[in-house]
């Protein structure tokens, strides 16, 4: 049998290593979550939209472009969460922009006067709360150590 030589004392841990590491793991899956509040929070909102127009209520087409939307971008930047979490550095990148992207334009956008309705506004900004959250999260240092900005 042939022998195995010993390494050095140093060791470098592998990204497989970091992205098995306990902290990583809840800061994902509280990204993960938080995705998840915020495509329901964003279905609950197309509801209501329906709702009002269904009750005779003037619903603008801004409302219900926004309204189909947020969803469905719910379920990618779920998708590209999971990706994240399975160690793609840009679906890392591209999630830690988006969560800071996202809350800025929608907000910004329902400042704009006449664009929709206060309740409109006030029901996309809760719905935008947990993607604040996981702009944060993707900060963090569990999950800035999983994925070092390279050189």
């Amino acid at each position: 049998m042939a022998s195995v030589g010993m390494e050095t004392d140093t060791h470098t841990t592998t990204a497989a290593e970091l992205l098995d590491d306990p902290r990583t793991r809840r800061a994902f899956n509280t990204a993960k979550t938080s995705v998840k509040v915020y495509g329901a929070l964003s279905a609950a909102a197309l509801l209501a939209v329906i709702a009002v127009s269904v009750s005779g209520h003037r619903v603008n087409t801004f409302m219900w472009v926004r309204a189909v939307l947020l969803p469905v971008v719910a379920v990618l930047i779920h998708r590209m969460t999971g990706s994240a979490s399975r160690g793609s550095r840009r679906a890392f990148e591209r999630v830690r922009t988006l969560a800071v992207i996202m809350p800025v334009a929608i907000i910004g956008v329902d400042l704009i006067p006449g664009v929709c309705p206060p309740w409109y506004a006030v029901t996309q900004v809760v719905c935008v709360l947990p993607v604040v959250r996981v702009a944060f999260v993707t900060r963090g240092s569990a999950l800035r150590t999983a994925f070092p900005k390279g050189r």
